[in-house]
């Protein structure tokens, strides 16, 4: 049996040009000789939809998108496809949906699969919009058993139910697997050790792109019934194959280290951010310290240099290097530099204000406050949005100024501590011979004080604020900041747990 494999990237709510890229996929799979397609968990209405949920509106368009595919799959392989189904069993306060696998052949919807297992932990509320699915039994599809599962069906290790043990009861020759999994360090080790828990050829099709702040990584896999990767899809975009399951294991690309893993996850992130919101133009302040570097690496090659705007801000406590750093980096990217002194308007507001900031942090909280009006100028007049460079480390401690460096829509390193963003810099310096030396070795600076390094020995700290975020823990730091957190924007996601959805601390406690 050849089957087509489709890790293809939707947006929520796209529904046409969801089912568009659906039909794509099917057609290219099918000039590749496949019999069956296997598409990812809810790419009709493209995940996670959350309380759009609510709108039964909403929930009757998916229903007909799915069966428009359908109808235009006509000729086309049988294929199986995430969408969202009413499940009959609805109550007050609650859309009692189906997170489902749809069957689609002849020009219809032959056969719907509820997801059983449904998540309620970190970024999953499941829950909350949908009801287990009931158990099922293998469907002939292409002259094969299949039995179908919905992503976490197959982490059920240690769960009273086991569906992957109950379809090959039944009689399942192959398992199909339909996933949005998003992408976290190491996830992709744990998702083979469970497929291999089935001991039955298994296809494994995952959501790729991202939304929000998930990012979800593709890598879906074909694997024989020994366990053997018969074939793996790339990592971090879109991709179409079809595979013999009769032939043996398939040549596949050398796995990325962890730092290039790492960071084709963020570009992923931060391009979809500014795709799937139509947002031509990415704006930075470019500092010359190490977080603004690697965040101007990643949005030059999420969106290319031409859509991005670096601005560096020299005040009167900035080392000319910071300011010569920033244009050096500029060039290497090929990214528009302007520069804007902020000395008038330093002194313009010390004027103003008087002795009411005081000293010390209120003072520097006017210069973090006015590098942020004038970052907030150029989005204005460029238009685009605003990436922040804050890290974990940072936001974990609360050393940051509200409506000052903490403002921006995406914050596409707050999940990675200081040292994991040193480390990022230092793989990018070696491999592409970015990031200047005075960037990666300079004491870490706000520089809003003569002589001014930041307080913290972060070799220290960071793996220890990290350790009471992981743990759902807190400290006085973590508690004191926790209102701040809240006003940031879109952090993406790549470790175990990260601020934002995920992470619900109250910001009132004792």
């Amino acid at each position: 049996m050849r089957v087509g494999v489709a890790q293809v990237n939707p947006t929520v709510g796209d529904l046409a040009g969801n089912v568009e890229r659906c039909l794509d996929a099917v057609e290219r799979a099918a000039a590749g000789g496949a019999e069956l397609v296997v598409l990812p968990e809810m790419v009709i209405p493209g995940y996670p939809p959350r309380d759009i949920l609510y709108d039964p509106g909403f929930v009757t368009a998916v229903g007909e998108a799915t069966r428009d595919l359908a109808a235009r799959a006509v000729g086309l392989p049988p294929l199986v496809v995430g969408t969202v189904v009413p499940s009959g069993r609805a109550t007050p306060g609650h859309p009692g949906l189906l997170n489902a696998a749809a069957v689609l052949e002849r020009g219809e919807v032959r056969a719907v699969v509820g997801k059983r297992l449904l998540p309620s932990g970190d970024v999953f509320f499941e829950n909350r919009w949908f009801v287990p699915g009931s158990p099922s039994r293998p469907i002939t599809l292409a002259g094969c058993r299949v039995g179908l599962m919905v992503s976490e069906d197959l982490w059920d290790e240690g769960h009273p139910e086991h569906p992957a043990a109950d379809l090959e009861a039944a009689g399942a020759a192959l398992l199909v697997v339909i996933s949005a999994s998003p992408f976290r360090r190491g996830i992709l080790e744990r998702r083979l050790h469970h497929a291999r828990r089935a001991a039955l050829p298994l296809v494994y099709a995952n959501l790729c792109g991202a939304t929000d702040e998930l990012i979800f990584d593709g890598r879906s896999f074909v694997l024989g019934a020994d366990g053997a990767v018969l074939t793996r899809l790339a990592g971090f975009e879109e991709e179409v194959a079809a595979v013999d399951l009769d032939a043996g294991p398939q040549p596949t690309p050398e796995a990325p280290g962890p730092d290039e893993e790492l960071y084709r996850a963020l570009v992923l992130g931060v391009r979809d951010f500014a795709a799937k919101n139509r947002l031509e133009r990415a704006v930075l302040g470019l500092s010359g310290g190490v977080d603004s570097a690697v965040a101007a690496v990643l949005a030059a090659d999420a969106l290319g240099p031409g859509r991005v705007t670096a601005v560096t801000i020299p005040s009167r406590f900035t080392d000319p290097r910071s300011t010569a750093c920033a244009g050096e980096l500029a060039g290497q990217l090929g990214v528009a530099l302007e520069e804007v002194a902020l000395e008038p308007l330093h002194a313009a507001a010390e004027a103003c204000l008087g002795e009411l900031p005081g000293h010390g942090t209120g003072a520097e909280n006017v210069q973090a406050r006015l590098r942020m009006l004038v970052l907030m100028a150029v989005v204005n007049r460029r238009g685009g949005f605003l990436l922040n460079t804050t890290n974990k480390t940072e936001a974990s401690l609360g050393y940051g100024t509200l409506y000052g460096d903490l403002a921006g829509s995406l914050c596409p390193l707050a999940d990675l501590t200081k040292p994991e963003v040193v480390r990022l810099a230092r793989w990018l310096h070696a491999t592409r011979r970015l990031i200047p030396r005075f960037v990666l070795e300079r004491p870490p600076s706000a520089e809003l004080a003569p002589g001014q390094v930041d307080p913290f020995d972060y070799g220290v700290v960071a793996p220890a604020m990290e350790e009471l975020v992981r743990a759902d823990r807190s400290d006085s730091s973590l508690r004191r900041s926790e209102h701040k957190r809240r006003q940031m924007g879109v952090v993406l996601k790549v470790s175990e747990r990260a601020f934002g959805t995920g992470r619900l601390i109250p910001i009132t406690r004792r």
